[in-house]
C-alpha cells in the first residue's frame, strides 16, 4: 500500500529534523493511509484513504465498510 490518497491527493512530505545544535537531517512525514471497501455504484472497490477523507466520508454520510486489514482479521 502506497502513501498516497486517492481521494484528496495527499502524499509524502519531506522535511529536516533540526537537532539543538541546528544541524540539519532529511526526513519524511507520511499521510495515514488505509485501504477501505467504499461501496460505488453498488460494487465495493478498494481504495487508499487518508483519515482525514474516511472522517469526512462518514460525515457525509458515504457507505464503506471497514478497514480491509480488520475485515480479513475477521473472516478467519
Amino acid at each position: 500500500m502506497g502513501k498516497f490518497c486517492e481521494v484528496c491527493e495527499k502524499g509524502l512530505m519531506t522535511g529536516h529534523n533540526v537537532s539543538h545544535s541546528n544541524r540539519k537531517s532529511s526526513r519524511t512525514w507520511a499521510p495515514n493511509v488505509q485501504q477501505l471497501r467504499v461501496v460505488i455504484g453498488g460494487r465495493p472497490i478498494r481504495v487508499n484513504v487518508c483519515t482525514r477523507c474516511m472522517r469526512t466520508m462518514r460525515k457525509n454520510g458515504m457507505s464503506f465498510t471497514a478497514p480491509v486489514a480488520e475485515a480479513a482479521g475477521e473472516e478467519a
